[in-house]
Order: C-alpha cells, then sequence, then structure tokens
C-alpha cells in the first residue's frame, strides 16, 4: 500500500470517529435539572401588643390605693406578657389635668385607658367622645358610653367586716373615721364599719373627720389625732395613704389597714387590713379588648364573691369568736348568702331607711347619703 493510501485511510477513519462521537452526542439522554430548593414562607408579623395605660390620683408608693390598682397592672403583665404594653401617670389631680393626660395617653396610641378615681369620670367621657377606637375603664363612676364602662368594687364589704373586728376591740366605745370626700361610696363605707361594729357591740359611736381629699398624709394624720385625742381608741379610713394607722401606732391606739395589706406600718396598731384586689377585673377587661369581645356603656361592681374584696392579717389578739364571725360573714357574701344592708336600718335621725327584711339593691346603694345611727355630726353639704 503506499503511503498516499495509508493516509487516505486514515483521514477516513478519523472522519468516521468524529461522526459516531456526533451521533452518540446527540442521541445522550439530558440529565433534568436538579429542582429549586423550596423557599421557606414567610413568618407571619407578629400583632402588635395592646397598649394600655393607667391614670393614677396618687403615688404608686401609697401603700393603699393606688398600690392596688397598681398592682393589678403587674397582674395584666404577668398574665399576658408580651402582648400588651402597660404604662401609668400617677399623681394626677381631679381636675383639668386629667383630661390633659388622658388626651395625651390616647394620642400617644395607647387603645384601652384605666381612670382610677371618680372625680376622673366627666374628663374621660369627654376625651372618649374624641377617641372612639380607644376603650376606656373608669372606676367608681356611673357614667357610660359607647367606648367607655365603670369598675368598682363593693369596699363596703371590708368595711363591714373591719367593724366588727373594731366593735369588738374598743375599750371607749368611741370609733374613728378619716373621711375623704363626701360622695356615696364614701359615706357608705362609714355606715358599713359602723353597722359591723354594732353588730358585736350595740353601744358603739362613730366620730368623723373629713379632709376632702383622697391622698395628704398631713391632713390624714391631724384628723386621726384629732380623733384620738377625742376619745377613739379605734381608728378606720376611707383616705388612701398609711398615715392614719401610723399615728395610731405612733399614739398608742389600734387602726385598719385600707385597699392594700398595711401591716407594715403599724405592726402594733394593725388590727386587719380591708383590701382590693384589681387584678381579675383587669385581667379580664384586658383579656376582652385583645380578643374584640369588649363593649361599652356597661359597668361591674364585684366584692367579696368574685375575689376583689377581702380582710387579712387580722391581728393575733382578736377574739376567736370575733375572727370566726368575720369567716362566717365572709363565707356568706362569697355565696350570696349574707346582706350587710338588710333591714331594720335607722337613719342617724331615728327615722327607718330601710324595713324590716328588706335588702338594699344596687340603686339604694349608690344613692346613700345619710348617716345610720350611731355616726356623729352631719354629712357635708346637707
Amino acid at each position: 500500500m503506499t503511503d498516499l493510501q495509508k493516509r487516505s485511510l486514515l483521514k477516513l477513519a478519523a472522519v468516521s470517529a468524529v461522526a459516531t462521537a456526533a451521533l452518540i452526542g446527540c442521541g445522550k439522554k439530558e440529565e433534568p435539572a436538579p429542582a429549586p430548593a423550596p423557599v421557606a414562607a414567610a413568618p407571619a408579623p407578629k400583632p402588635e401588643p395592646l397598649k394600655i395605660a393607667f391614670a393614677y390620683v396618687g403615688p404608686v408608693g401609697d401603700g393603699g390605693w393606688t398600690f392596688a390598682h397598681d398592682n393589678g397592672r403587674k397582674a395584666i403583665e404577668a398574665e399576658f406578657g408580651d402582648k400588651v404594653v402597660t404604662k401609668f401617670v400617677e399623681k394626677v389631680p381631679e381636675s383639668a389635668d386629667a383630661e390633659r393626660v388622658m388626651r395625651d395617653l390616647a394620642a400617644e396610641g395607647n387603645k384601652l385607658i384605666f381612670g382610677t378615681t371618680f372625680g376622673y369620670m366627666e374628663p374621660m367621657l369627654k376625651v372618649a367622645a374624641d377617641f372612639k377606637d380607644v376603650k376606656f375603664e373608669h372606676a367608681t363612676g356611673y357614667k357610660t358610653a359607647e367606648n367607655m364602662r365603670t369598675y368598682d368594687s363593693r369596699t363596703y364589704e371590708g368595711a363591714y367586716m373591719a367593724g366588727v373586728i373594731a366593735g369588738k376591740m374598743t375599750k371607749t366605745n368611741t370609733l374613728g373615721v378619716v373621711a375623704s370626700i363626701p360622695i356615696p361610696e364614701v359615706i357608705r363605707n362609714i355606715n358599713s364599719f359602723t353597722m359591723g361594729a354594732q353588730s358585736s357591740n350595740p353601744k358603739v359611736k362613730t366620730k368623723v373627720v373629713w379632709v376632702n381629699e383622697w391622698f395628704n398624709p398631713p391632713k390624714e394624720t391631724e384628723a386621726a389625732t384629732s380623733l384620738i385625742n377625742g376619745g377613739a381608741d379605734v381608728l378606720f379610713q376611707n383616705t388612701d395613704s398609711s398615715a392614719v394607722l401610723q399615728t395610731a401606732e405612733k399614739m398608742g391606739k389600734r387602726a385598719f389597714g385600707w385597699d392594700s395589706d398595711m401591716t407594715a406600718y403599724g405592726p402594733k396598731a394593725h388590727l386587719g387590713s380591708a383590701i382590693i384586689n384589681w387584678g381579675p377585673y383587669y385581667v379580664k377587661a384586658t383579656r376582652e379588648a385583645l380578643e374584640g369581645k369588649w363593649t361599652g356603656n356597661a359597668g361591674v361592681w364585684w366584692g367579696v364573691k368574685e375575689g376583689a374584696i377581702d380582710l387579712v392579717s387580722i391581728a393575733t389578739d382578736v377574739p376567736e369568736d370575733t375572727k370566726k364571725r368575720v369567716d362566717e360573714i365572709r363565707s356568706g357574701l362569697k355565696a350570696g348568702t349574707y346582706a350587710i344592708w338588710k333591714g331594720p336600718i335607722v337613719g342617724q335621725d331615728g327615722k327607718e331607711v330601710l324595713a324590716k327584711d328588706a335588702v338594699a339593691d344596687d340603686k339604694f346603694l349608690g344613692g346613700v347619703n345619710f348617716y345610720v345611727k350611731g355616726v356623729e355630726g352631719k354629712v357635708p353639704g346637707k
């Protein structure tokens, strides 16, 4: 074979190889492209926390009324965690300042606002009318709106149980009450305390000094001193600080804590504390707001039955039969079988205000503006 022939055969073989490779390449099955990894769904945005605000008439450290409300605020935080954000403004006077503060709280984006004293009622009504998307709650009042409702505690139940002890523990048969503002709530408590005392000691009489403020420790101290100098050896109060109990401690007399457990402020003088637990209601109201179930134009009035009122830390020297009597009253109030305001009840002037066996309804109780028999002096403004 000539060189020319060999080169021709090699060239033909090379061409054949290339053609065969091309055919094989064209017939090869392509592998499918790998599927893209699934993209994780974006998490749903976390709901914004419900902003809740409180307006307090006194300082949170008053040891009584405002301290009790602030414990209720803390109960909300403990129950709902990061679902809520709370704040408070303390020492808000019952004046034009109250409207300004509540208007500011609403403008800041708070959607649930609690006003914790009677004198906030009218200012809150005005602000509620301008902030329809905000829910307003007013303590101890009686006026409501579509986005405003009221809540209260039956403080007279605690006052009555304290009175049962006071009547037993007095040696002079003279009790003293340091009173704040002459509204039915306070007058009702004075009367209930006196009726409780009369149930264990018919000889008692009650003297009252009005300070015309909720929180003013110097005035409360002065009033307590005046009552003790006038013969009272057991003191009660419807004011917000611990000054009355502290005065009794210094002067060697006995007294009760009010709204919160005040034992530590006067351990020797302390006979018991009529307390308010606002936590259950504040948790209920907040849950309704979070779940879209909150409604206005309503009100509640809770007492021993609902866990809102109690008499606690009763002194060890109170006789056992008296403690037992308080336990029986507490159990009856809880079961709804005991009525404090049950006739016959006679007014200071000797006229019957509630007939025998008649039980006062809430309308009657809400309008009490008279002293019962055994309370000395006159109701201011009458």
